[in-house]
């Protein structure tokens, strides 16, 4: 399935999961000897929630949050006959999201994602600050190169740069080096932006352990807090990635992020492996 662009390998694992999601992972994305994708999305059964959700990126790194990932769940879980709801929640490793199906003739055109409350607050993101409220458009050297950087975790670390103009060089040159610079602890997925007007973003985006990516989910959101808090943009605004275009709407009262956009499938199939590789849930 993609979502704007940004695709993954979706398992329906209710029943039965894999062992060792990380190999899994790399053997999937593996655009030579597997299937080729961004990464894995393991849909599970939960506790606290309607379904579980483990998401890990091309070179088998788990990651906390995945927005494109989390509104193809929805379609997904619907689609599939999993459930019947049009509001179903989601549990990850950050936190219990809420997803909005908007549905037409038994189909999910569309899902709004309550991506929760943005994190500030440079020792949660985890970025390093010489501010210790919040990181924004502090400017930081990397190596030959440097740029004003606003830190912000939608559950997952983002660094956000505004640059005139969007280019190669610094998404897959500069991009690289930044996702491991030490000012981000725990690396981080890098967004160049170009603010087009006070409701319109465009991005390109460094994913943290897979490289670019035609979108971001939890990017944009990010991108969209990053420029209200520079103040370049009002709080509701159209992002346009390689892949497609979301709309991130921070609310100012409940200071929730929501992201509306696209979910479809690409193709259904069978991927080889040993029964041995299977356990019960």
């Amino acid at each position: 399935m993609h979502g704007a662009g940004n695709d993954y390998i979706y398992i329906d694992a209710t029943e039965k999961t894999p062992s060792n999601l990380e190999d899994l992972a790399r053997r999937v994305s593996d655009i030579h000897f597997g299937i080729g994708s961004d990464g894995l999305v393991v849909i599970m059964r939960s506790e606290v929630a309607d379904f579980r959700m483990r998401m890990f990126n091309s070179d088998g790194s788990e990651a906390e949050m995945c927005g494109n990932a989390s509104r193809c769940i929805g379609k997904f879980v619907y689609e599939k006959g999993l459930t019947d709801k049009h509001e179903v929640t989601l549990e990850t490793l950050a936190g219990i999201k809420v997803l909005r199906l908007h549905v037409k003739d038994n189909k999910v055109e569309s899902v709004t994602v309550d991506m929760g409350a943005p994190i500030l607050d440079p020792l949660s993101v985890p970025v390093r600050s010489g501010n210790a409220s919040c990181k924004v458009n502090e400017c930081e050297c990397f190596g030959d190169f440097s740029y004003g950087i606003t830190g912000v975790s939608m559950g997952n670390p983002h660094g956000v740069t505004f640059v005139d103009e969007v280019t190669d060089e610094q998404v897959l040159g500069h991009g690289p080096v930044m996702e491991v610079a030490d000012i981000f602890p725990r690396k981080a997925n890098i967004e160049f932006a170009r603010v087009l007007d006070r409701h319109t973003i465009e991005m390109r985006v460094w994913e943290r352990g897979t490289g670019e990516t035609l979108a971001c989910g939890t990017g944009a959101c990010a991108t969209a807090v990053a420029a209200v808090l520079n103040n370049l943009t009002d709080r509701e605004v159209e992002m346009r990635l390689r892949g497609g275009i979301l709309n991130i709407r921070w609310d100012e009262e409940s200071n929730h992020v929501f992201m509306t956009g696209p979910a479809e499938f690409i193709c259904d199939g069978v991927f080889y492996f040993h029964n041995s590789d299977l356990k019960r849930n």
